[in-house]
């Protein structure tokens, strides 16, 4: 079940009238909330109904567990086998055949004929964002930074709220968990909720899939079919294409999850406009980005020890950070450009401090920054190593053909994605306010209209979000 879809439309009614109809009685509101969120998770496939249940328990019972005990070294105990289990369910589910494949190889290369066998198991949607929700509950439990959780009913909504179940943002358990002890006393921000709605099906709807379809998955389909200046533009279009596409499905779960009385942070900040490679990973995916430096950068020691050792933890973290987006050599190549970006700007800092302060440095650094982004995003897209490489590589030579792929339409789409990277916050702030001038029938209609318009000048079908395969 997509947003953008009568579905999915119809889907949200049903579930807002509910809330309406309950009134006050927050504790059956919540009840409603995980029913109709394993509902919305069904529609992909039951069966994936039984892991999310599964992960939800284990959560609770080890969160029960751990707050139960003094003893340093049970709660140790708990937490690593909690830990090792959810990262076991994960790595079964996302990762067996990928390694099994990657055994056989190797032997091959060695001259063995025995191979291992594949599981083949389907991967559940969205199983790597409830998982790092389960992990990382259990670790702030431990360390004392959030509250054990005592009923249930709280654990599965915080586990299975479908906002952002699929495809995040990854709300951490000591800013969730709070907002279901008691209804939130603000009222629900109707207009800015609609607005980023909006700007979220336009992001999707208009300029991802119009890119997708009609510039970067047939230049990425056939790279050595195209000249260079194509291959330039695809590689600008596919920027533009998954910061749209992904920063749309965080637009509208951020405002649904409003509209039925919750908070979620903000997950993206104009990542392309930033200055260091440091500040793009403060802007992009901003939940997954602080989750590897809160639970995987500073427990391996961060920059507490010396240089070389944070150089290591950076590399660490961005490697297991492109492994977490997928079971491929790819996303492991991607995760160490970023890892050893991050190193190099460590190291470079000082130089970097003192010569980039003048307007046209930290244009040049942004430019830099950007095509650094812009090459790691090759192998993120790619469908193997292999064709990355040829990409790569028919990125070097044959310039002289012109544009073929890239129309008029295409080119005006990637300028106006990466001009929206440098709009002021205080736009959508004017828009929003005047929206919320209108009473709630005009709002409705105009959000329709608007709906429509969409719609209507989006291309046919309904492409899946990017992060759904992760």
């Amino acid at each position: 079940m997509l947003f953008p879809t009568s579905g999915f439309l119809l889907f949200f009614l049903v579930v807002a009238a509910a809330m309406a109809a309950l009134q006050t009685r927050f504790t059956a509101k919540k009840a409603v909330l995980v029913v109709a969120s394993y509902y919305f998770y069904a529609q992909w496939d039951w069966r994936f109904c039984l892991l999310l249940a599964a992960s939800s328990a284990l959560s609770y019972l080890a969160g029960r567990l751990i707050g139960a005990t003094a003893d340093r070294e049970r709660r140790r105990l708990v937490l690593g086998i909690a830990v090792a289990l959810h990262l076991g369910l994960l790595g079964i589910f996302k990762y067996f055949d990928f390694f099994v494949l990657s055994a056989n190889e190797l032997a091959r290369m060695l001259g063995m004929q025995h191979e291992l066998p594949f599981l083949e198991i389907l991967l559940p949607v969205g199983i790597s964002f409830f998982t790092f929700h389960g992990i990382s509950y259990v670790v702030d439990v431990y360390r004392g930074d959030v509250a054990v959780c005592r009923n249930p009913l709280d654990m599965a909504l915080y586990m299975s709220f479908f906002p952002q179940l699929v495809a995040g943002p990854i709300v951490r358990a000591a800013y969730f968990l709070p907002q279901l002890e008691r209804p939130s006393p603000e009222p629900i921000p109707i207009a800015p909720a609609l607005l980023l709605i909006l700007l979220g099906l336009f992001k999707k709807v208009i300029v991802a899939n119009y890119l997708a379809t009609g510039l970067v998955d047939p230049v990425f389909a056939a790279p050595t079919s195209h000249g260079g200046p194509d291959l330039l533009l695809a590689t600008y279009g596919y920027a533009v294409q998954i910061y749209c596409d992904f920063s749309a499905y965080s637009d509208m779960a951020i405002a649904l999850a409003a509209l039925l009385g919750f908070r979620f942070p903000a997950n993206f900040n104009q990542p392309y406009r930033a200055e260091r490679l440091r500040e793009f990973w403060q802007r992009w995916h901003i939940s997954l980005s602080t989750w590897l430096r809160d639970y995987l950068y500073r427990p391996l020691g961060g920059n507490r020890h010396g240089r070389f050792k944070t150089y290591r933890n950076l590399l660490l973290t961005m490697l297991l950070g492109g492994i977490w987006h997928g079971a491929a050599w790819k996303f492991v190549v991607w995760g160490a450009l970023h890892g050893g970006g991050l190193a190099v700007e460590r190291m470079l800092e000082p130089w970097l401090g003192r010569h980039c302060r003048t307007l046209p440095a930290r244009i040049v650094a942004t430019l830099v920054v950007f095509h650094f982004v812009c090459l790691a995003w090759i192998f993120f897209r790619a469908e193997d190593f292999q064709v990355a490489w040829l990409y790569l590589a028919g990125l070097g030579q044959g310039w002289s053909g012109g544009l073929r792929q890239a129309g008029p339409l295409m080119v005006g789409l990637i300028a106006l994605g990466l001009a929206g990277q440098f709009i002021p916050d205080r736009l959508f702030e004017r828009a929003a306010a005047a929206l919320g001038h209108m009473p709630v029938w005009g709002l409705g209609a105009t959000a329709g209209i608007a709906i429509a318009a969409i719609g209507a000048l989006g291309p046919e079908g309904v492409a899946p979000f990017i992060y759904f395969r992760f």
